[in-house]
This record gives C-alpha cells, structure tokens and sequence, in this order.
C-alpha cells in the first residue's frame, strides 16, 4: 500500500519513477552513464532528455490516430504530457490567442495538440542548447557507443510506458479529497482520512481482490471548502497518473466534485455527505456515498416529536446547501403531520441575532442544523439567551463528536467556558445515522469486528498525535467507518468490473476520461455492490443514497445515551426508555397560555349578595307592613299601591345586581347566553317598577299643583297609578323583545395580554379572559335603551325639583319622594357612563354597579318607609292618633265625617261673612248718627236723636253677639278639621 500526496497549490511537475513499496525502479539500479567524478549520473540524464522522446513517440501516436480517423472531425485527443511549464506561460497565451477556436469542438482539439507540440518543441531546443555549452558529455570515447546504445535502448523502451511517469502497469489509482485543516465546515478527514488508509492496507493484503493490482491513494487537503475542492479535484485529474474514481468529504465539497466529475466519466464516492442535494440522479449522475443522506434524520425527527407531543418546532440553520434542502425536506414532513414551524432563522458565520430571534419567538423545541464549528457558537449563544433547560429541547446533528462542545473554544474564540458549554449541552437530543456496526462481535467483509476495527483506528490516530484516551477524539471519528467501507467498496466494485472487462479482453488500465463503457461498468458495479462493513450492511438506493437506520441518542451528564433506533423503511421505533429531562417532565412544545377567566372576586360576590339578600328580605317586610296598615291614614295618603309597586321593583333590581355577579364561574358558556338576557330584562323591569312608582307620586304632586282646586279636590283612583307604571314596563317590554330577537345578547370575551405565572414556572403563562354580554349591535341597542331611560330620568328630576316645596295632603310623603328620585338620577347618571369605562375590570364593575343598585333601593325604602314606620311605632293603635284630636272609627266614617266637617265649616265662613258685611254698615251708620248727635247738640235739638241712636246701638250689639257667636262656633270647627290634618302634623 502506497499513498502519493500532491500539493494543489503547485504547479503539475513530472513524476520520479518509483516502486510501490517506495524502492527506486529498476532503471534506478542500471550502470551509470558517466565514469567521471562530476559528471551527472544516468537517471538525471534521462530524465532530462526524456522529453525528447515522449515527443516523437507522442507525434507519430497522434499523427497516425488522426490520419485514420480523418473522416470523423479529428475526435478530441486527450494526451496526459506533464512537465514543467512555468516559463512557458506566455508562449502558449500567445498560441492560444492565436487559435482561439470556440464553435467546434476538432478546433479546440487541433489547437491543444498544437500548443503542447510547441512546448515539447521548446523543451527539446533548450536541450540542445544545454548540450552546446557543454553541460551535457559523453564520457570519453571508449566504450561509448556501446553506452550510448544502452541509454537510447532504455529511452525508447521508457517512451512506450503509457500516460504517466514512474508508475506500475499493475496499480490502480483513486483520488481522495479530504477536508483536514480549515477554519468552518466539517474537517472529518482528520479521522476518516487514516479509516481510508487500514482499508487500503487490508484491501492491497487480499489475494482474492483485484487479481494482483495494487489500489493506490493520491489525495490533498479541500479544507472543506468548495473552491479549493474543485482546485484538488482538477490538480488530481491533470497530474499523472489517470484516476479511476475519486473520494470525497464534506457536502459542499462533494457537490461541486460531483457535478464536474461526470464530465470525465468518473465516479465519485462519498465518505462524509450528508446534503439532500445529492440524492439527484440528474444532477449527480455518477455520485455514490455511504454516509446518508441528511433526509434520513427528518422522519426520526418527526416520529420524536409524535412521541412527545410537541406540534410547534423551530428551526436554525446555517447558510449551506446541504441544510438547506435539509430544512426544505423537513418542513415537507412537518405538513404532511400538521406541526408547526414558528420560525425558520438563518445565519453564515455569526448565530447570534438568530438565536435571539428565537427567543423572542417563543422556540421551545428548536432543530438545530449546522457545521460543529458553528454549532459551538450556537451552543455558547444559547447559554446567553438562557435557552436550554427544563424549557427547551434541541436536536443536534448526530455525526458531532462526543466532546464536541468542550474542543478548540480558544482556538475558535469561543466566550463561554466548558461548564458552561456543558450547562447548555445538557439533555439535547442527537439523531444520526448509524456509522458502526451495531453487533459488536459479527465478523464483516475485512475479517475484523466493528470493535476491532475501533482498536486499529485508535492506534492510529494515537500515532498521529491525538489523545484517544483522554477522550480527544479528532473530528471525522463517528463517519471513520464509512471512510473505511467506502474503500472496500471502490475495491469491490473495481474486482467485479475486472471480471466483466476481461470476458472482452479488456482491463481497468485501458480506461480513460473518455470511455464511457468502462466507466458504465463500474456504475453498475459500484450500483448493486452489496456487504457487510464495519459501518453496517453497506447497499446503495437507486438515488446512489446510503441505506441506513437512525439513532436517537440524548446527551445526560456530559455522556450521550442511546435512547432508541428508528428504521425509516419499515416505520418502526425501537424506545429504551432512558431518556431523562431537565426537571423530571417532557418540556413543552410551546409556552403553556393557560386561559383564566376573570370572574368577580368570592369575597365581594358574597358581600354584595348579602346585602342583596338583605335588602330584599326588607323589601318584603315593608310590603307586609304596607299591607297590615293599608286602613291608617299615614300610609293610606302615601299612597299604598305604588308604595308595593316599588317595594317590587327594588327587590327586582336587588334580583339583577346577584345576576351580574354570576359568571363563567357558576354558568357553563353555553348558558350564558340566557343569564344576559335575564340580565337585562330584570334590571329594566326592576327600574321601571320602582322608579315609575315614584315617578307617579311626583307627577300626581305636580298636577296638584297645576290643576284647577275644584279638580285636585277629586279622588285619584289606584288604577291610574297602574297605567303609568304599567305603560313604561310595556316600552321595557317592547324594546327588550325587539332586542332579543334581532339582536340577541350573546357571550363574547375579551382576550388580555398575557401575564407572569403566580408561581414563576416559566412554561407556564396566564391570559386573562372576561366574559361580556353584547350583541351585534350592541351600541345601538345600549343607545335606545339609555336615550329612553334617561328621558324618563330628566322627567321624573324635572317634576321633582318643580314640586319640591308643594304639600299636598292626599301624598304626605311627597317631599321625601323628590329626595329618592333625586338620589336614583344621579347615581344613574354617574354608573352609567362609568360602568362603560371599567366594563374590562370585572370586581370594579360589578362593585361600583351593584352598589349603585343597593344604595338606591335601600334609600328609596328608607325614605318612603322610615316615616311611617315612626309614625306607626309611636302610635300603635288608632285611639292614641285620636287623642290628638283625629277622632275614632272607621276610615269610611272618617272620610264621611270630614267630608261633613268642610261642608259645615264652608257655611259658617260664608255666614261670617255675611255677619261681618252688616257689622260695616252698622258702624258706617252709627257713624253718620254720631256725627249728626253732634250738630244736633249744637242746636239744641232735644231727645228723640237719643232714641234713634240707641235703635242703631241696639242693632250693632245684635250683629256683635252674633258673630261672637258664630266666631266661636267657627273656631271649633277649625279645631276639628285641623285634627285631620296629618301631613303637617305627625312629621
């Protein structure tokens, strides 16, 4: 086994002969050409002087190959000439530019052939030249000529040699590009590089593989960088000698060797591409590769996911082919099962706006895809954003090292330590492709068990340099077997196209970059190639994809565990149950929105249904007391009836404020629909029962006050008083069933931004939800229901405010019925617009409205009520409210009586009136006798003056008795019709 190592940075340079084992060749122990001390031995000479050769050889191959191939546009003629050109380069610019032949294809031909003669011809005149000043003699003239025809005699047999200097016609060539030393990407050739060495050793030690050929390896450095990939690729194709198939590492390496490389018919193998790109037969028609392909993990990511439960991912990536169509194909398997991708964040170098991104969106479960080197960057950006714990599930490439976070962080700049890097790493999830064979102790194609195996790498890599057992493993090490296999494989399928090259008298050494033939049958060999390696049963799909099962691993404790295996093909997961999770639970997908509904706090629920409760009991006391004492004139003149009709109306209002504390907590959603409409037809009904019963009071006060006397004197019948209030209940009525039927109240909740848990669990996070009752218009109908409430409200303060120092017996309590109607306007007129302000604050609302509804009711009743319940406390019975001068009886006697009593007083001050019309003319004559006494005096006039004026005196004593009389009579009268005076007397 032999390797040759070219640099893909020089320049192509002519190749020393040299024997497989590394010994000089045979022409190396021939007798040297010059006796004299300093003159040069015969290798440099003929090495020197071989060009010479090549070309007249080279000259007549190709001028009889064109003459007999005239007639069929001088197919291409690739001759592999390979010497030194550095200072030709002008030369063959200007010859090129000379024949720059672009549109068929003989010209580009003639024009190469023509450009390499001239360069030979070149060599060939700075030869002679040599040879003119002397650097080159001949030794001396004895024995010369026979010297001289032993170096041409070798001359001309080394010319026959085919395409290449100082190789064997029984070594088979293979180029090998493996990505060791580079600053990103994968540089797996570290490891998979001495894998391909112990293969082609093993292979090289088989007897019955290749029938005595030797496999041969020539290979350099891509750095896993395409660019300088295709650099290596076209230095191994143009540098001696001709490659047989090529080996290649890292994705986007393969990607550009693969597609160019089928220009010259070559297969290429790959050890370490995972890229979802390559499985294109179009694209990649001779690409083959034992690693597989990248896809092969995206249906183990999605079973996983099943598993837990988790429908939300997100999913970072590095701006590279191979996990871009990795990430297209995975996002293919997340709509096919209905999860979701909340995210899908890119980065080239530097991850650290992504992994905030993903913070900021909520990432739970995120699939990380990228190059080892990047991933420390991630892991080290992860650590900062504090995204990894009990919270959050990563999936890492499975292919990484095991130590692969606590490597080269000073050399990559790394600003995390290792602990840290461990705190990070802690519990992600791996899945891979399995790179080693699984049963230990089976014996594969090469004689060694996979732990065998193990053993000769690890000495290997422990000569050259890497700590193995300190578990510094060199990157490339889980994708070593595959490197291995690969090998095995190219010899395989390289012993089966021999066979079937030798039934046509061919071989493996007549192919070329043109021989389609030979290159179709190390397809098919290479296609159906089939055996147990190291890595596992090695077999090719139709799409030149490695077949393969997945292995889902999980890193615990600074230590990967295997936690299962799943086989895409057959849709089976086999599950260890070993996984263990950060805080001894499966992290959520997401964080968990647990929806609270905001009800009205207990405690004030309660409070207020008990002063509810209290309030009505009261309520019905009173109306019990109303009816009891219907007969006593102090309730009799406040009107009863409407005192019960409000009595009714507080405890439905009473009723209404428990209503709107009942919520989501006591009603199911689907019933809520039915306690808002009892929501509101209570409270309108309950409003228009008891303040139209005020309402009436105070409007009958204020026709009192602007009625004819003789027409307020009349009786008010109790049916009017339930015409009012019942037409307002039937506008509540009309207007509530117009809404419910059009326009029904209907549940809707309002969403709130999402607040802190209680118990700092970060998975977890309230949104606040509230339940409303609104329909579709609900502004429109809230309008109609206002516009025609408030009127009655600015009425009903109006009529109030205008009768607010009016007395009128027949409603003694109406001025206290002014201060409840003033009471129940204001406070509606400040809920109102204040409920719709706090509506979103549920304890508020429901506090501040039922509130309002409390204190009005418990008001109202006061007010009214208190009065009368003094009154009749004072005075139990009806004999102590006659000692005050009331009289006893019945209260149709009584009203018989009164009636009596101002008919009788009406005819008294009509009398005294008549009286006290008299006793003016009477003094008006007595005057006028006085005043004529008087001239009578003076004139002596005698008697009868006397006796007139004592007629007159008689007459006005008469009237003056009379009246005294009546006055007196008169003034018991008052007595008694103020003894029925209650409204000025009791309060």
């Amino acid at each position: 086994m032999r390797e040759v190592t070219n640099d893909s940075l020089s320049p192509p340079r002519a190749m020393t002969l040299q024997h497989a084992g590394g010994r000089p060749g045979p022409a190396a122990a021939g007798p040297a050409l010059c006796d004299a001390p300093h003159n040069p031995p015969l290798m440099p000479y003929f090495i020197e002087n071989f060009t010479l050769i090549r070309l007249c050889l080279q000259s007549l191959r190709v001028i009889s190959y064109l003459y007999q191939n005239a007639n069929s546009y001088l197919p291409r003629v690739r001759a592999n000439l390979n010497f030194s050109k550095r200072p030709l380069v002008k030369l063959k610019a200007a010859v090129s530019n000379v024949f720059s032949f672009r549109t068929r294809t003989v010209y580009c031909d003639v024009k190469s052939l023509l450009v390499k003669t001239l360069v030979q011809l070149f060599v060939v005149a700075k030869w002679v030249v040599l040879v003119s000043v002397g650097r080159v003699r001949w030794c001396g003239r004895r024995g010369s000529g026979s010297r001289r025809a032993r170096a041409l005699l070798l001359l001309w047999l080394s010319g026959f040699s085919r395409y290449s200097e100082g190789r064997r016609d029984n070594d088979l060539h293979i180029g090998g590009i493996f990505p060791m030393e580079g600053e990103g990407g994968w540089q797996g050739g570290q490891a998979c590089k001495p894998a391909a060495e112990l293969a082609l050793a093993d292979v090289n030690a088989r007897s019955d593989l290749l029938s005595g050929f030797k496999l041969l390896l020539h290979s350099n450095d891509s750095k896993c960088e395409p660019g300088l990939g295709a650099s290596v690729m076209y230095n191994l194709l143009y540098n001696p000698p001709q490659k047989l198939l090529l080996l290649a590492g890292c994705s986007t390496v393969c990607t550009t060797v693969a597609e160019a490389a089928k220009m010259w018919n070559l297969m290429v193998l790959c050890y370490g591409a995972s890229s979802p790109a390559l499985s294109d037969r179009a694209r990649f028609p001779t690409l083959f590769r034992t690693h597989p392909s990248a896809t092969v993990h995206n249906p183990t990511r999605i079973k996983l996911m099943q598993k837990f439960g988790w429908s939300r991912i997100a999913i970072l990536q590095q701006a590279e082919e191979v996990f871009i169509s990795t990430v297209e194909d995975l996002e293919a398997h997340c709509k096919k099962v209905s999860i979701e991708i909340v995210t899908r964040q890119s980065f080239l170098s530097d991850p650290a706006d992504a992994v905030r991104n993903l913070r900021r969106q909520d990432a739970r479960v995120i699939v990380g895809l990228f190059y080892v080197v990047a991933a420390r960057r991630v892991l080290c950006e992860v650590y900062k954003h504090r995204l990894y714990g009990k919270s959050y599930v990563w999936f890492f490439i499975g292919w990484y090292e095991d130590n692969w976070f606590e490597t080269n962080l000073e050399r990559e700049g790394i600003e995390c330590t290792v602990e840290q890097m461990r705190e990070a790493a802690e519990g992600h999830l791996t899945t891979e492709a399995l790179m080693w064979n699984q049963n230990a102790n089976q014996t594969t194609i090469s004689g060694m068990t996979s732990e065998d195996f193990r053993s000769r790498l690890n000495e290997a890599l422990r000569e050259a340099g890497y700590d193995i057992d300190g578990e510094r493993f060199p990157e490339g090490y889980q994708e070593a077997p595959l490197a291995y296999d690969a090998v095995w494989a190219v010899a395989l399928a390289f012993n089966k196209t021999m066979e079937k090259l030798e039934k046509n008298g061919l071989s493996l050494k007549n192919f070329t970059y043109t021989n389609k033939k030979i290159a179709d049958d190390i397809y098919e060999a290479i296609n159906s190639t089939s055996f147990l390696g190291v890595s596992g049963l090695v077999a090719f799909s139709s799409q030149g994809d490695r077949i393969a099962l997945t292995q889902i691993e999980q890193l615990t404790d600074n230590h990967y565990v295997k936690l299962g295996y799943y086989d895409t093909q057959a849709d089976n997961l086999t599950w260890l149950d070993r996984e263990r999770w950060v805080g001894g639970k499966v992290p959520p997908d997401r964080t968990v929105v647990v929806n609270e509904l905001r009800t009205v706090s207990l405690p004030l629920f309660a409070c207020m249904t008990a002063l509810c409760i209290a309030g009505i009991l009261a309520a019905i006391g009173l109306i019990v007391f109303n009816i009891m004492h219907r007969h006593r004139r102090v309730i009799q003149w406040s009107h009863p009836a409407c005192n019960t009709v409000m009595l009714c109306g507080c405890c439905i209002c009473l009723s209404a404020a428990v209503a709107l504390g009942v919520d989501g907590r006591w009603v199911q959603p689907q019933h809520f629909s039915g306690l808002c409409a009892a929501r509101a037809w209570l409270l309108a009904t309950g409003f228009s029962m008891a303040y139209g019963a005020l309402f009436t009071k105070v409007w009958r006060v204020h026709r009192h006050t602007t009625k004819p006397k003789v027409e307020t004197k009349k009786r008010m019948h109790g049916w009017k008083l339930y015409t009012m209030v019942g037409g307002l209940l039937v506008v509540d009525a009309a207007l509530l069933t117009a809404w419910q039927l059009r326009d029904p109240l209907q549940r809707r909740v309002e969403i709130f931004p999402l607040e802190a848990p209680r118990h700092h669990d970060d998975d977890v996070h309230i949104r606040p939800e509230l339940e409303h009752c609104e329909s579709e218009h609900n502004t429109v109908w809230l309008g109609v229901m206002y516009g025609y409430k408030g009127l009655v409200l600015v009425f009903g303060l109006f009529l109030a405010y205008e009768t607010r120092s009016v007395k009128v017996r027949q409603i003694n309590d109406s001025r206290y019925v002014g201060m409840s109607i003033y009471n129940v306007v204001v406070l509606c007129l400040i809920t109102g617009p204040v409920t719709l302000v706090i509506a979103s604050q549920q304890d508020a609302a429901f506090a501040f409205v039922s509130l309002a509804i409390v204190f009005c009711c418990f008001l109202s009743m006061a007010l009214i009520f208190i009065p009368k319940v003094i009154e009749v406390i004072r005075h139990p019975t009806e004999r102590a409210e006659s000692g005050r001068g009331s009289g006893s009886g019945s209260a149709p006697a009584d009203e018989e009586r009164y009636r009596e009593l101002v008919k009788e007083n009406e005819e008294l001050q009509k009398l005294i009136a008549q009286k006290e019309e008299r006793i003016r003319v009477l003094k008006q004559k007595l005057a006028e006798r006085e005043a004529a006494a008087a001239d009578g005096v003076t004139q002596g006039t005698g008697g009868g003056g006397v006796g007139g004026g004592g007629g007159v005196l008689a007459d006005l004593a008469t009237a003056t008795s009379d009246y005294g009389t009546s006055t007196n009579y008169t003034r018991s009268s008052r007595a008694s019709v103020s003894d029925l005076d209650f409204s000025e007397s009791y309060l």
